[in-house]
């Protein structure tokens, strides 16, 4: 039991690794930024290759969540990180071709992202017993919400480092390079830490901590995916992330940018508070949902995450000014990242506990395609509102949208109670 528990923390903390290095997916903010004038490319142009990596992030995490299931998670792992580390090869071949950049950093990375970023939270809770799922997931996950804290300013020092002049005599930065330095470096990163993923052997039981009290989540039988999707429980969870992720992705770059706006030379530190309040939400989030229930501790984070919202509102709209500016907006920044990092960390274990181990990839992967449309859709009205230039309307919206959600955690609830009280009366029958 002693080496289970170690190769259990092994493969968390590998699963840890790798998400730290394909939350190179961040970097895009800062590399778009260092795009020289001359490639002619427009503000929609540079945005179209993280929007396309966010969307086939998203929906290849469902066959790659299927493909561990069946191989199992280090060759699915190694996957991530050979189509990762391609697709930044990829775009450098690519030189200032949009098109290259698309199939690149979009196509590839982001299938590389799918593909990397489902092959280690299944794995790793497998080794753990149920009173420690929330912990192990916010770990394991932790690693993509804290990536930007180192990858941001290294891809800074990178450009600069491969800057060239061209025969204009204008410095540029070095775009393409600083592409294949990523490509090479991670992809040799995340296939190395990918052999020490692996799941658990046929039969494994982890041990409860002696005296630890029996788990109060709800745990069902080993749901197939075609049997998840005729369950109330999936649609209400794939709402509920929506909310989530909505909130999170519309606004995490409003509060990134009051931040730096209010700290000046010290604007790096909005970076770092939001990605520290990201990882660190995954993890505290899932120790609380551990203790609480994932129903009682989204419900939390959906309250908390409106009145941030709320906040920014104030701040960002209407021009409040709380004294120590500075102050109130970092909380405000660390309270929108640990919010949406939360959700990162409570819906994998939502979905173990509700619909098992046995197709857990493919089920959470198909959980996870509300992420992808939350980023798709979100984006698209908060630019049409900022175009009608009715910005308040995205407050609103949202604000509806993390109560609706919060209300839905009591629907969760009350359907999980059935559940569980059915599958008692079968046992016992």
């Amino acid at each position: 039991m002693e080496n289970s528990a170690k190769k259990g923390w092994i493969v968390t903390f590998s699963g840890t690794g790798i998400n730290l290095a394909l939350g190179i997916l961040y970097a895009w903010s800062v590399i778009k930024g260092g795009i020289p004038d001359s490639w002619g490319w427009s503000n929609a142009d540079k945005a179209l290759p993280y929007s396309i990596a966010c969307l086939v992030f998203a929906l290849t995490m469902v066959p790659s969540g299927k493909l561990q299931d069946s191989i199992g998670p280090r060759w699915v792992a190694t996957m991530g990180g050979v189509l990762t580390g391609l697709g930044f090869i990829v775009a450098y071949f690519a030189g200032s071709s949009l098109p290259g950049f698309v199939i690149g950093f979009g196509v590839l990375g982001g299938a590389g992202f799918g593909f990397g970023y489902a092959a280690t939270t299944p794995p790793a809770v497998k080794w753990f017993p149920p009173q420690k799922t929330g912990l192990i997931a916010g770990l394991v996950v932790a690693g993509f919400g804290l990536a930007s804290v180192y990858i941001a300013p290294l891809a800074t020092k990178l450009l600069s480092a491969y800057s060239t002049t061209n025969a204009n005599g204008v410095v540029e930065k070095g775009v393409s390079l600083t592409m294949l330095t990523f490509g090479i470096g991670f992809l040799v990163v995340v296939c190395i830490l990918a052999q020490f993923i692996s799941n658990p052997p046929a039969g494994y039981k982890p041990q409860v901590p002696a005296g630890a009290a029996a788990s109060s989540h709800h745990y069902g039988k080993d749901y197939s995916a075609k049997e998840m999707m005729k369950t109330a429980q999936f649609y209400i969870l794939w709402l509920m992330f929506f909310a989530g992720s909505a909130a999170g992705l519309t606004f995490i770059s409003v509060a990134q940018d009051l931040g730096k706006k209010s700290l000046g030379e010290l604007a790096f530190l909005a970076v770092v508070v939001l990605s520290i309040g990201n990882a660190g939400g995954r993890i505290l989030a899932g120790v609380i949902s551990d203790r609480i229930g994932r129903q009682w501790t989204l419900f939390g984070a959906y309250m908390i995450q409106t009145c941030a919202v709320l906040a920014l509102y104030f701040m960002a709209v209407k021009g409040a000014d709380w004294g120590q500016g500075w102050a109130i907006v970092m909380v405000v920044v660390a309270f929108i990242g640990a919010n949406y990092g939360a959700n990162l960390s409570l819906f994998p274990s939502a979905a173990k506990d509700f619909f098992g181990l046995k197709n857990y990839g493919m089920n959470y992967g198909l959980i996870f395609t509300s992420w992808g449309i939350a980023g798709l859709v979100m984006a698209w009205i908060n630019g049409l509102f900022k175009d009608m230039q009715r910005p308040e309307l995205s407050y609103y919206m949202i604000i509806a949208i993390l109560l609706a959600g919060a209300a839905l955690t009591f629907v969760s609830r009350a359907i999980a109670k059935t559940d569980e009280d059915k599958a008692k009366e079968e046992k016992a029958a």
